[in-house]
């Protein structure tokens, strides 16, 4: 059903009423990106272009621009593998009959549409703090859940929303945030970087009672949002509206056949498996400290991965779920290089006084900075250079020298300048595609379907984090770097 016919429904005034201004402005904005916003490939394509355009007024030949493109196109192929991997392991896990039977008991708990929307809001925040790839596919798939129940008129599309805020809203306040594990670790830091900072610790950065009150904030706030901007049920656009099967993916395995596909019902090789990688967790967390030991998306990957063939049993069944789960991939695997592009293009493409597209913004920005207009300028920056790099680690490599050295030279506290980072990081990625595509796979959504909403939320959050990173910032003394 299209958004036309659903709005030439007949329904009453007090129905209409039941949409509180929120939820008609969500509405609008959600009818304008379904009208106006490209599909994501598209986005990634015009972002390239702009940046290509921004280096050839900077004074870049086009030979390096066409250059650096060619340097930057394969440059994120190892995280693009590690992106895919989260979703296919995060929907093989949460595909698995244990933790299926747990969503469904989930699923239950709403008793109306919004109420169904704001708790979708809580789970992905909550999980966001732990790791973003998991708030990212358990939540996506208990919007799924939810939305096969008969008894719920739940928006699809808000809902789909409210299962991004943890990417967009809270993960880089917690144990995944990239920033806060590089600068704990040092030998993850480039040395140049670490004699700036030197090492702070999680209690100088994620683990700062600041931190910790905008984090809460943050979560109220966006659940609060998140159930006035949901449509009520006359105005709900449900996935069978949307045309979109929400159905539980089958776990029954049919009979074996042949003699050769004993393997592949038998759980003898899952068990070796995941011994010998139950044998390699074991050596790193007890040779590193656990934190770090998960830090790295290659060692998450691996431990999801193996959680999962665990909880699926049967090597057959485990393939079924990897081959439902690929689809889902598609986005991350032919955008990606456009943005590794865009991000070589911006950092490496020198022009007029061997300068980037990314060094003249930067040298603008930290010129305008003092000790009070630090944290709103450099979240300002950062939010904006987000839109174009949305990577967080890989960013924070790019920025955090000049950044990290402005705040040394202002006396900010360094643990909260890393903070500044991660709250303003997150904002763009409440209308960037980058990020939404594994979600947007699980829920079968196009990002124009949810950006209404979540262009809300960004309304809400951007001068709401500014403020709590102004405020914040003059309750911190600053510290010297604590060196290695």
């Amino acid at each position: 059903m299209s958004q036309d016919e659903l709005a030439a429904r007949p329904c009453s005034g007090s129905a209409a009423a039941q949409d509180g201004i929120l939820a008609r402005i969500a509405l609008r904005f959600t009818r304008w990106a379904e009208t106006w916003f490209p599909d994501a490939y598209v986005f990634a394509a015009v972002a390239l272009v702009v940046v290509a355009a921004a280096a050839l007024l900077n004074g870049a030949s086009p030979a390096t621009v066409s250059r650096t493109f060619g340097d930057g196109f394969w440059s994120l192929i190892p995280f693009t593998m590690q992106m895919v991997f989260v979703a296919v392991t995060g929907y093989v896990v949460a595909t698995s009959p244990p933790a299926a039977r747990l969503i469904d008991r989930l699923a239950a708990w709403p008793r109306n549409g919004r109420g169904a929307v704001a708790f979708v809001a809580a789970v992905s925040m909550l999980s966001s703090l732990l790791n973003w790839g998991l708030s990212l596919i358990f939540s996506g798939l208990l919007v799924r859940a939810l939305a096969r129940r008969a008894d719920l008129p739940m928006d699809y599309r808000a809902a789909g929303a409210a299962a991004y805020l943890g990417l967009g809203a809270t993960w880089a306040l917690g144990l995944s945030s990239s920033a806060a594990q590089l600068q704990a670790n040092p030998a993850s830091l480039p040395k140049p970087l670490l004699a700036i900072t030197g090492v702070l610790p999680f209690t100088e950065t994620i683990f700062l009672w600041q931190s910790l009150v905008m984090a809460a904030v943050l979560l109220v706030v966006s659940i609060a949002v998140a159930w006035a901007s949901a449509p009520a049920p006359a105005h709900a656009m449900t996935a069978r509206d949307l045309g979109i099967e929400v159905a539980a993916a089958e776990t029954a395995l049919p009979p074996r056949r042949r003699p050769g596909e004993w393997l592949e019902y038998s759980p003898l090789l899952t068990l070796l498996i995941v011994a010998l990688a139950v044998g390699w967790m074991v050596q790193e967390f007890t040779s590193k400290n656990p934190l770090v030991a998960i830090s790295g998306l290659n060692s998450y990957n691996l431990i999801f991965l193996m959680l999962g063939l665990l909880l699926h049993w049967r090597p057959r069944r485990f393939l079924d779920a990897v081959a439902r789960a690929v689809p889902a991939t598609t986005g991350v695997l032919i955008q990606f290089p456009l943005y590794g592009a865009i991000a070589v293009i911006m950092t490496t493409a020198k022009g007029a006084g061997g300068l980037s597209v990314a060094d003249r913004i930067s040298g603008l920005f930290v010129s305008l900075a003092s000790v009070d207009s630090y944290p709103v300028l450099m979240g300002l920056y950062s939010a904006v250079l987000g839109f174009f790099i949305p990577s967080g680690g890989g960013k924070w490599l790019i920025e955090a020298p000049y950044v990290m050295q402005a705040a040394a030279e202002l006396k900010v506290h360094l643990g909260w300048a890393v903070q500044v980072y991660n709250a303003a990081e997150a904002l763009p990625n409440l209308i960037n595609p980058f990020w939404m595509l594994p979600l947007l796979g699980v829920l079968a959504l196009q990002a124009r379907d949810i950006v209404g909403f979540t262009f809300l939320q960004l309304l809400v959050h951007a001068p709401l984090v500014l403020f709590m990173l102004w405020y914040f910032a003059g309750t911190l003394a600053y510290v010297p770097p604590l060196m290695p």
